[in-house]
């Protein structure tokens, strides 16, 4: 597809990658090509932890409406004293992927803080449409609160994490957990997050047909998530959390995203309306950026300016005096 109307151009570095990833990543993908993306490969865990002293164990709970879903925890092999602990919520528009995902910066965590970290194996649409993927997640994030005693760490050092599709979710986790009471987070951390099923800003028309995640892809995963209640009065906040009118109460909360995306204009949205809601919120739009750029492109100038910013981030928020 051709676009004539201006756009922010990808950085060169960032652009020099783009033509590798061509069928790996989901430009223009239609509900007939779904399949072919769920099935390419990706890193196992094993392989993602490799020689380090990382142990994962594997755990059956509870899901929405009694269903049994997956959920694994990463933890240094001399884990003793409890710590952070880190909720995952991993990407894939919601239609696809696992909850190994992009897990690298979990097994970074582990190492680094000796943080605890649980990643859910929340459930796909279009099987399972809203709102299965949020209670789901809802469903892992009190398991992994419940049980911090058990897993070693600290219930007041949690924090959710999620990117793109993994964003939206753990954002509308986040607001299940503010408006039932339960559990309390310490922080959470969005990267390039996919909260907005209208897909009416200017970003979201920009980008389609290039890039890595275009808008006729993020428009096929809405619908499988929504039916036809995508862009329609008929959505919860928890589904497209973009959709809230009130962002009060939310923990502190990190937001970065790709100047060069579809997710541009309603991730700056959220941040915004956190700031509105009197809220703590911290932004960063990468100029030139892809979706998914600092996985994609990790050894790019961007990618490292990027992960710098997270890890400071997370540091400062970690540092804090618990009450």
């Amino acid at each position: 597809m051709t676009h004539d109307s201006p756009r922010p151009p990808f950085d060169p570095e960032l652009a020099a990658v783009l033509p590798a990833l061509a069928d790996h990543v989901p430009i223009g993908m239609t509900a007939d090509r779904l399949p072919h993306y769920r099935n390419l490969p990706f890193p196992s865990i094993e392989d993602q932890i490799g020689d380090r002293p990382v142990r994962c164990a594997h755990h059956t709970i509870t899901g929405y409406d009694g269903a049994e879903i997956g959920v694994s925890v990463l933890s240094r092999t001399d884990h003793e004293t409890p710590g952070p602990g880190i909720y995952y919520l991993h990407g894939g528009g919601m239609v696809m992927g696992d909850r190994f995902a992009g897990a690298s910066p979990l097994i970074e965590w582990v190492l680094k803080y000796d943080a605890v970290a649980v990643t859910v194996e929340y459930r796909l649409a279009p099987e399972h449409p809203d709102p299965v993927p949020v209670e789901d997640c809802y469903a892992g994030l009190r398991w992994t609160a419940a049980n911090a005693n058990a897993l070693r760490f600290d219930p007041q050092r949690l924090v959710m994490f999620g990117g793109s599709g993994g964003g939206g979710l753990a954002a509308g986790t986040a607001l299940l957990a503010r408006d039932r009471g339960t559990p309390t987070l310490l922080g959470l951390l969005l990267q390039c997050p996919m909260i907005d099923d209208r897909n009416e800003t200017v970003s979201s028309r920009q980008y389609d047909g290039t890039g890595v995640w275009d808008r006729t892809s993020n428009l096929t995963a809405w619908t499988a998530v929504l039916g036809d209640r995508r862009g329609t009065a008929d959505v919860s906040p928890y589904a497209a959390p973009a959709r809230a009118t009130d962002l009060s109460g939310l923990p502190p909360t990190f937001i970065d995203v790709g100047a060069a995306e579809v997710f541009r204009d309603e991730d700056v949205a959220f941040a915004t309306a956190i700031w509105a809601s009197g809220g703590n919120a911290e932004l960063h739009v990468w100029g030139g950026a892809f979706h998914g750029f600092y996985d994609l492109a990790p050894d790019s100038a961007l990618a490292h300016a990027c992960v710098a910013a997270r890890e400071s981030w997370l540091e400062r928020l970690l540092g804090l005096p618990m009450p």
